[in-house]
C-alpha cells in the first residue's frame, strides 16, 4: 500500500538553496524535505571556498559583475546577474543571522579571500569549511522549526503531473512527486501545492569528481521526463585541483589555495601557467582545467602540482586547516611539498530552466541552485558565485510563492505508485557495470577536451545504455541503486545532446573540430525539451 503525505510545499533536496527556503517558506506554510541520503549530505556541506559578495569598500557591484560576465564568456544573463550581485549581500546578513559564523579579521571585520577570476579580495568565508558552517546552521533552524518535516533516505522517482492521468497537455502542472522511502524499500505518495526542486549537482555522472555520490543529476532528469526546459548542460565546470590520491576520492584542493599564492608547476618544479593567461595561476577554472589537461598529455604524467612552500607554514595551517589536515592523512605535508593535483568533474552551470523568481517552464515547479540554469553563470561559472546563486534565487521563489500559495490546492486525486508484474531482482551487476560504462563514456568522450568523433561515439553509447537500463528498469522492483543509474545516464545523454549542438568552442565547452567563438550562431542558450 502505498503511504500518502499531503504538504503545502515539497522540497527536494537539502542544501544551501534548499534549507534556505524552507526557513523563510515554514513561517507561511507547511513545508516537507526529502534527502536521499542524511540531511548533511549536499555539495553545499562539501563546498570550501565560500560566497562571494561585494561587501569591500574597494569593490563595487559593477567590478563583480563584470568579473562573472567575463568568466561566463558572453553567455550570462545580464538582468540574473545583476540581481544576485545585487541582492546577494543582504543575504550573507541574513546567514549570520541564522547562525553562521564566517571568519573575520583583526578588526572583526569579515576577512575576504580572493579567488581565480575575482579581480578584488570578496570570497566570504568560514575558513576552509564554508559549505559545511553554513548547512550546520540552516540545518539547526529547520530542525527547530515547528512547520517543517525532514524526511532522510526519501529518493524521488517521479514529478506528479497531468501526464500520470492520462491528460495529455502542453500547460503542464507538478502536484508534488512519487518517492522511495529507501530504508522501507516502500514508494510514497507526495502531494503538494508547490514542489521546489534543489536537489544539487550531477558530479558522478563522471568518475572523478569533487562532489558527494548524492549527485547525480535527479532533479534535471525528472524534470526533462515531466516535460520542463533544460538548458545549457553542455557546460559542465571541471574544477582544477582535485588531490591526485587512489584514496582521496577526488578530494577538493580549494581554488582559494591559489588565491592564498599557490602556484601550479609540473614534476621538475616549472611554472606553467604563464603560457596560458595573463591572469596565470588566478585565472578563471576552465582556462586553468584546460592548462592542467594540456600539460598531463604533453608530459604524461598522471598529475601536475600546486605549490604553497613558499608560503608561511602557519599561515598555512591557519588558513586551510581542513585541506592541511586531509592532505596530511594521506602522507603530504603542504607545507614541505607540492600537492599531486588533476581536474575533476565540480559544477553544472546548466539544469532546469528558471525565471528570476525561480520558475520553471511547468507551473507549480520551481528550482534553485546548481539544479537550476538562472543564466547566471553562462558558459562558466565565477568561483563561489554558486552559494550566492542558490541564496538569492531562493529567496526571490520563496518571495513568489508566498503570494501564490492560497491561490493553489493539493486535492487532486494520483494514483499510487503502480509496480504491478515487478520482480526483486539479484542481477545488481548489471546496475553497478552499466554505471561505470556511463561514467567512464562521459570522461573518455565528453570531458575538458572534445570533438565530433567523441561525442557521437558517446551517443551510441549511451543510447544502448539507456535501452538496455530501462528494460531492466520497468521489469524491477525500484531501488536507489536503479534509480539513479536511470538518472546519469538521462543526464548524461542530455550533456551530450547539448555538446552535440553547440558547434564552437566557449567557456566550458570545447571541442576540436571548432577551436573557436561563433557569437553570430551561438550567443544563445542551449535549450532542450522531451516534448
Amino acid at each position: 500500500m502505498t503511504e500518502s503525505i499531503k504538504t503545502d510545499v515539497l522540497v527536494i533536496g537539502s542544501g544551501i538553496g534548499g534549507l534556505y527556503f524552507a526557513i523563510h517558506m515554514a513561517d507561511h506554510a507547511k513545508v516537507t524535505i526529502i534527502t536521499k541520503k542524511e540531511s548533511s549530505t549536499s555539495n553545499t556541506n562539501w563546498a570550501q571556498g565560500g560566497i562571494a559578495a561585494t561587501i569591500d569598500s574597494n569593490d563595487s557591484a559593477e567590478l563583480h559583475i563584470a568579473d562573472t560576465l567575463d568568466a561566463g564568456a558572453g553567455l550570462c544573463n545580464l538582468d540574473m546577474v545583476t540581481l544576485m550581485v545585487t541582492e546577494g549581500p543582504r543575504h550573507i546578513e541574513r546567514l549570520m543571522e541564522l547562525g553562521v559564523n564566517f571568519t573575520t579579521s583583526d578588526h572583526e571585520q569579515l576577512h575576504l579571500g580572493k579567488e581565480g577570476g575575482h579581480s578584488r579580495s570578496r570570497i566570504v568565508h568560514a575558513q576552509d569549511l564554508t559549505g559545511r558552517e553554513v548547512e550546520t546552521a540552516l540545518l539547526n533552524r529547520v530542525n527547530s522549526h515547528p512547520n517543517i518535516t525532514l524526511l532522510e533516505h526519501h529518493f524521488a522517482i517521479e514529478l506528479l503531473t497531468e501526464h500520470h492521468l492520462g491528460i495529455k497537455t502542453n500547460d503542464i502542472n507538478c502536484y508534488g512527486a512519487y518517492v522511495l522511502d529507501s530504508r522501507q524499500r516502500q514508494p510514497k505518495k507526495i502531494l503538494a501545492k508547490i514542489t521546489m526542486l534543489a536537489s544539487g549537482g550531477l558530479g558522478h555522472i563522471y568518475p572523478y569528481t569533487t562532489n558527494p555520490e548524492i549527485a547525480t543529476g535527479d532533479g534535471v532528469a525528472m524534470a526533462y521526463r515531466a516535460g520542463a526546459e533544460i538548458a545549457n548542460m553542455e557546460f559542465i565546470q571541471f574544477h582544477p585541483t582535485a588531490l591526485y590520491h587512489p584514496k582521496a576520492k577526488s578530494f577538493l584542493i580549494s581554488e582559494a589555495v591559489r588565491g592564498f599564492g599557490g602556484i601550479l608547476r609540473l614534476k621538475n618544479g616549472q611554472e606553467f601557467m604563464h603560457k596560458y593567461d595573463k591572469r596565470l595561476n588566478l585565472a578563471p577554472r576552465d582556462i586553468v582545467a584546460r592548462a592542467i589537461d594540456s600539460e598531463i598529455k604533453k608530459s604524461g604524467e598522471e598529475c601536475v602540482f600546486l605549490d604553497v612552500t613558499h608560503i608561511d607554514p602557519e599561515k598555512t595551517r591557519e588558513h586551510f586547516p581542513n585541506i592541511y589536515e586531509t592532505c596530511l592523512s594521506f602522507g603530504i605535508d603542504m607545507t614541505k611539498e607540492m600537492i599531486p593535483v588533476v581536474p575533476a568533474a565540480h559544477y553544472s552551470c546548466g539544469g532546469v530552466r528558471t525565471d528570476e523568481r525561480g520558475r520553471s517552464t511547468i507551473a507549480r515547479l520551481y528550482a534553485c541552485g546548481e539544479t537550476s540554469c538562472t543564466g547566471v553563470h553562462g558558459a562558466n561559472r565565477l568561483a563561489s558565485n554558486s552559494l550566492l546563486e542558490a541564496l538569492v534565487f531562493a529567496w526571490r521563489a520563496y518571495l513568489d510563492i508566498s503570494h501564490e500559495l492560497h491561490k493553489r490546492d493539493n486535492s487532486v486525486d494520483f494514483p499510487n505508485w503502480d509496480d504491478t508484474g515487478t520482480v526483486n531482482s539479484e542481477e545488481w551487476i548489471l546496475v553497478s557495470h552499466n554505471k561505470r560504462e556511463a561514467q567512464q563514456v562521459m570522461n573518455d568522450y565528453v570531458g575538458i577536451v572534445r570533438s565530433d568523433l567523441r561525442l557521437q561515439r558517446a551517443k551510441r553509447r549511451m543510447d544502448f545504455l539507456k535501452e538496455e537500463t530501462e528494460s531492466y528498469y520497468k521489469k524491477t522492483k525500484i531501488t536507489t541503486q536503479i534509480l539513479e543509474l536511470r538518472n546519469i545516464i538521462k543526464v548524461a545523454s542530455l550533456i551530450i545532446e547539448g555538446a552535440i549542438k553547440r558547434r564552437e568552442s566557449r567557456g566550458l565547452h570545447y571541442t576540436t573540430d571548432y577551436p573557436g567563438r561563433d557569437d553570430t550562431h551561438f550567443l544563445i542558450d542551449t535549450v532542450l525539451r522531451s516534448f
